[in-house]
């Protein structure tokens, strides 16, 4: 079968390749569609990857979507089910965190994920995942459901600002979402669901972003963290988009008692100077929260269904501006101004 794989650590060795069918896993499922992001981009820029052990390529893709083949009696799983398997597994002698299932929050970093690290992903025609780490989706979601892994990390995030926020009383109106990407447009989504006050802040100023921002019957604007900030006053931040300068404007940018939670991912080495006095005192005064979230447990993928389920099925669509078939996947790393999400055909 054909699959898109990867020399990891080598620029340039992105290929749609043939490669063994399945033989591991419970349950056989027939790849329908791939999600890409940025962390696929860097792997096939050599940044970072591993490939299985005793292998050279890997196998990408972390954004599934599939039909069932084949699934064990006792699966819960029949034959033309619609399904997406989960990225992240525990490691082999699971820490505190993974022994309770809480694998996204691994302390020891021994932990393996899909098309990432040390197992291959589900860019292939065919995938096999374990039965325990697999999601049934609504059959209405069967041009969507791809969009399930990234808001299986909006819906942690906004489980972990709605924990922290219960450290004292909590009810929140207004939240800006910095970035207009899959992430910061699922974010808001889960935001209006939530009933809130929803702000997105992004560079463009029109295209498809600020439709589908109104379209949700939230705001869009495009000037900076602090002016919009100061006229917003946000309960809640999530940030999305991993740019320096606006990570650390979000950081005193909400009212007192706020929260930002930090979704985006900051490329090293660029440094900003900041009055780092100012920005504690304001934290500490106001008693304020920063905190990072990244990937997604069972439970996540379930309220990120639940989510999906519940949108608008047009609306998702929108945030899907290409779709390509695999034999031509190598377009799909190269960035188009009107790109959200770019998804890849893994039919034939």
């Amino acid at each position: 079968m054909r699959a898109l794989t990867v020399v990891p650590g080598q620029q340039g060795s992105l290929a749609v390749t043939d490669v063994p069918d399945p033989t591991d896993g419970e349950i056989v499922v027939d790849g329908l569609a791939l999600g890409v992001c940025g962390t696929d981009r860097e792997i096939a820029r050599g940044e970072y990857g591993w490939a299985p052990p005793g292998h050279d390529r890997l196998v990408l893709g972390h954004e599934s979507l599939g039909k069932v083949r084949d699934a064990p009696d006792g699966s819960g799983l029949t034959p033309g089910d619609l399904v997406v398997g989960v990225v992240r597994r525990p490691d082999p002698e699971p820490c505190g965190a993974c022994a309770h299932g809480e694998f996204d929050m691994c302390r020891n970093g021994r932990y393996t994920e899909r098309g990432i690290k040390e197992l291959d992903g589900y860019g292939s025609q065919t995938w096999s995942v374990e039965r325990d780490y697999v999601v049934r989706l609504a059959p209405s979601l069967t041009e969507v459901g791809v969009l399930l892994e990234p808001t299986t990390v909006v819906a942690k995030a906004w489980e972990q600002v709605q924990r922290i926020g219960e450290r004292s009383w909590f009810e929140p109106r207004r939240v800006l979402v910095t970035g207009a990407g899959p992430i910061g447009l699922l974010a808001a989504l889960l935001g209006t669901q939530r009933g809130l006050e929803v702000h997105v802040l992004d560079r463009v100023t029109d295209g498809a972003k600020p439709r589908l921002v109104a379209d949700l019957g939230a705001s869009y604007h495009a000037g900076s963290v602090t002016d919009v900030a100061a006229s917003v006053r946000p309960d809640v931040i999530i940030e999305a988009t991993g740019a320096s300068s606006v990570v650390l404007d979000a950081m005193s940018a909400t009212a007192a008692y706020g929260i930002v939670c930090l979704t985006g991912v900051s490329a090293a080495g660029r440094r900003i100077s900041i009055d780092a006095g100012a920005l504690n005192r304001e934290i500490v005064l106001e008693n304020d929260v920063v905190v990072g979230s990244v990937n997604a447990n069972l439970s996540h993928y379930a309220a990120g269904a639940d989510a999906l389920a519940q949108a608008d099925a047009g609306w998702l669509g929108r945030l899907i501006t290409r779709r390509l078939p695999l034999e031509r996947a190598a377009e799909a790393f190269d960035v188009q101004p009107e790109d959200i999400k770019v998804v890849i055909d893994l039919r034939s």
